[in-house]
C-alpha cells in the first residue's frame, strides 16, 4: 500500500479503510481486536515517516500489527488472519520482509530494537529501528534492562509507546505537550547545545550546576522524567489518533539521531463505539454480530480455567494461608475470582513472571501456601526463578499450569509444549496432572498437603470428566482405568488419558489404559507389573516428545532393564503452528482415527 506519497485527508480514508476492514474480519473470524483498532493512526505514521521495508518495525506482543499487515501487501489475504494455513495473528518474517521478528511475548521490543541499532551502527548502515510498544508491556523487567543500555550507549531508536490504558505519570495539559515539543525541536536541541558549549568554557562551575537544574526543571513539568533520567528523550503525551500531530513528532524524533520516546495516548478499540475503552473482553475475540457486539457463542462443557478457579476459591475459603499471583492474566487464569474475594491475598503483578514466582517462594518460606496461576508459555519466562528461588530450598510453591498442550489460534509462541520438559529433571520438583474435570479439583485439593515444590497442568477450554472412577490421589500413584486382555498398553497423562480412551474405543482389540498422573515422581511399581503381561506401550501427552512423558517412561525402563517397545505420540521437534486446534492436531496426526491407524 502507498503511504509515502499520500496527503492527511488521504490517509485519514486510509485509516478508516484500515478499521473497516479489521472489524469485518475479525467480527467473521475471531482475533486480536481493541488493541489493533487503537493502534491504526500510529501504524499509518510510523508508515509514513520511516521504512518498513529497511527500518526494522518492532511490535511488542505484536497483537496491534494488523494494520501493519494490511498496509504491507496482504490486504485479501487478511482474510485467513489465525486461520490454520493462513495469516499469523502476530508478526512473521516468513509471511512478509517487513515483519522484523516473531513476537508473541510481551517486553522484547527495546532489546531487539538495542540489538538491530548495535547491527546497524557496526554496518555503517541508515537505518532506524522502530518500536511500538504498548503501556502493559512497560511493566516487565526486561524493558528498563534495555533502556538501561540504551540511555548509556545512545543509538537512534525511536520508541512509540502506545498508552491505552494507564499513565506513565500524570501530563499537566497543554503546557506539559507544548513543552515536550520543544524540548524535543531542532530549534531547542541546538540551543541547549550551543549553551552547554559556551557555560562549559566560560564560566565557573557554579553557574554550570544552575544551568543544568533550571533545564532540570522544565523537564519536570513533563511526565517523561523517568526516560529523561535514563538518557532518552522524551515527547508527550501527544493524541495517538491525531494522524497530523504523530507524524510531525515522529519526524522530529527522526531527526534527533539518538533514542527517543514518543508517548502517544490512545483508546483501546478506537473507531468501534462498543469495544472503545479498557474492557478486556474486547483484547482477543471470536466472532461477534457487528452490528450490535454481540458475541457468537457456541455451547461448550465447562471449561478446565473454570473448574480450576472454582477449586481454588473453594480451598481459599477452608484455608486462610493460601495464597496466589498471576501475571496480568487474572481473567484468563481464573484467578479475578479469588482477587475478588481476597484482596489481600491474591494479585495481578502485571507482566512480571519472574517476580512473580520469587515473591511466592518468599511467601512459602513465610509459611503460606502459594499458588503461582500461569499459563504454560508464560511460566518458561521464569525459569530460573523456579529453580534458583524455589527448588533450591525446597519451597512448597503450586505451579497451576493453563493452556498446557495446543492453543489453537495463537500459534507457535502460545503452544504450551515444554513446561513437563523443562520442570521434570528440576530437583524437589512434582509434575502431576488430572486427566478431567473432577481430577483437577482433586489435584488442586491434592497439591495443598504437598511440602515440596509441585506444577500440575491442564489445557485449554473443556475438560469433561470421563466414564471412570477416580481413586484419590497418592504421591507417585499411576490408576489403571482398564484392565484388557491384549498385549498392548496405552498410557495417558493429562488431557493425554482422553485421546487414549477414545483410541482405545477405535480399536478392536481389548487395551489397558493407564491414567500415568505422575511424571515425577513415575509410579515404577504399577509400570513394572503392567510390564509383566503388556510388551506393546503408547504414550498419549499433549508435550513435546523430547524430555517429555514417552522419555521419563523410557529412563525407568532402562533403569530395571525391562523390556518393551514405547512408542510416543507426544509433539515432534518442531515449533507448533496456528490454526484450529483439530485441524493443527490433525496436521500432526494425532487425532484418535490417525493413532488408531498407527497402532493398527
Amino acid at each position: 500500500m502507498d503511504i509515502k506519497n499520500k496527503n492527511i485527508d488521504e490517509l485519514e480514508i486510509v485509516c478508516q479503510d484500515i478499521r473497516d476492514r479489521i472489524i469485518d474480519v475479525v467480527s467473521r473470524k475471531g482475533g486480536h481486536f481493541s488493541s489493533t483498532l487503537g493502534a491504526v493512526e500510529l501504524t499509518v505514521a510510523m508508515h509514513k515517516v520511516f521504512d518498513s521495508k529497511s527500518d526494522p518495525f518492532i511490535y511488542d506482543v505484536s497483537h496491534q500489527c494488523y494494520p501493519h499487515k494490511l498496509i504491507n501487501d496482504r490486504w485479501d489475504e487478511f482474510e485467513t488472519i489465525r486461520q490454520f494455513g493462513g495469516l499469523s495473528g502476530f508478526t512473521k518474517p516468513k509471511e512478509n520482509k517487513a515483519d522484523y521478528f516473531v513476537a508473541g511475548h510481551s517486553s522484547t521490543s527495546i532489546s531487539l530494537a538495542v540489538g538491530a541499532a548495535k547491527a546497524i551502527k557496526l554496518k555503517g548502515e541508515n537505518r532506524v529501528p522502530v518500536v511500538m510498544i504498548g503501556d502493559g508491556s512497560m511493566t516487565a523487567g526486561m524493558v528498563y534492562e534495555a533502556l538501561n543500555e540504551l540511555g548509556d550507549i545512545k543509538l537512534p531508536v525511536i520508541i512509540v509507546l502506545n498508552d491505552n490504558e494507564m499513565s506513565i505519570a500524570k501530563p499537566i495539559g497543554a503546557i506539559s505537550k507544548h513543552l515536550s515539543k520543544l524540548l524535543a525541536g531542532k530549534f531547542y536541541q541546538s540551543f541547549r547545545g550551543k549553551v552547554d558549549t559556551f557555560i562549559r568554557n566560560n564560566m565557573p562551575e557554579g553557574t554550570t550546576y544552575l544551568a543544568k537544574r533550571v533545564e532540570e526543571a522544565l523537564k519536570l513539568i513533563t511526565p517523561g522524567i523517568l526516560f529523561e533520567e535514563l538518557g532518552i528523550d522524551y515527547i508527550g503525551p501527544i493524541d495517538g489518533h491525531n494522524l497530523e500531530e504523530i507524524i510531525e513528532v515522529l519526524q522530529l524524533a527522526k531527526d534527533l539521531g539518538k533514542p527517543v520516546v514518543v508517548h502517544a495516548r490512545t483508546v483501546k478499540g478506537k473507531g468501534y463505539k462498543i469495544a472503545e475503552g479498557h474492557h478486556e473482553h474486547w483484547h482477543g475475540v471470536g466472532p461477534f454480530d457487528k452490528t450490535n457486539g454481540v458475541f457468537i457463542k457456541k455451547e461448550a462443557p465447562k471449561s478446565a480455567t473454570a473448574i480450576f478457579s472454582e477449586a481454588l476459591l473453594a480451598l481459599a475459603t477452608k484455608n486462610d494461608n493460601v495464597v496466589g499471583v498471576t501475571a496480568a492474566m487474572p481473567s484468563g487464569t481464573g484467578i479475578n475470582k479469588l482477587m475478588d474475594a481476597f484482596p489481600d491475598r491474591f494479585w495481578d503483578v502485571a507482566i512480571a513472571e519472574q517476580h512473580a514466582v520469587t515473591s511466592m517462594a518468599a511467601m512459602a518460606k513465610e509459611g503460606f501456601k502459594p499458588y503461582v496461576t500461569i499459563y504454560s508459555t508464560f511460566l518458561q519466562r521464569a525459569f530460573d526463578q523456579i529453580i534458583h528461588d524455589t527448588c533450591l530450598m525446597n519451597l512448597p510453591v503450586v505451579f497451576c499450569i493453563d493452556r498446557a498442550g495446543t492453543v489453537g489460534n495463537d500459534g507457535e509462541t502460545h503452544q504450551g509444549a515444554f513446561d513437563i520438559s523443562f520442570l521434570r529433571f528440576l530437583p524437589n520438583m512434582i509434575v502431576f496432572a488430572p486427566r478431567d474435570a473432577k481430577t483437577l479439583t482433586d489435584a488442586v485439593n491434592f497439591s495443598y498437603t504437598l511440602r515440596s515444590p509441585c506444577a500440575l497442568r491442564y489445557p485449554r477450554g473443556s475438560f469433561e470428566d470421563l466414564e471412570y472412577d477416580n481413586e484419590p490421589f497418592e504421591l507417585g500413584k499411576a490408576q489403571v482405568l482398564k484392565k484388557g486382555k491384549s498385549k498392548k498398553l496405552l498410557i495417558g497423562y493429562g488431557a493425554g488419558v482422553r485421546r487414549a480412551v477414545m483410541t482405545e474405543k477405535l480399536h478392536e482389540e481389548d487395551i489397558t489404559i493407564l491414567d500415568l498422573r505422575f511424571v515425577k515422581p513415575i509410579d515404577k511399581k504399577t509400570l513394572s507389573e503392567l510390564a509383566k503381561d503388556h510388551n506393546d506401550w503408547y504414550v498419549f501427552s499433549d508435550s513435546q516428545k523430547q524430555g517429555g512423558v514417552g522419555s521419563a517412561i523410557l529412563e525407568f525402563l532402562n533403569e530395571e532393564n525391562i523390556q518393551v517397545k514405547l512408542t510416543s505420540f507426544e509433539y515432534e521437534d518442531i515449533y507448533i503452528q496456528h490454526g484450529d486446534t483439530k485441524l493443527v492436531e490433525e496436521s500432526l496426526g494425532l487425532l484418535p482415527s490417525q493413532l488408531v491407524n498407527k497402532i493398527k
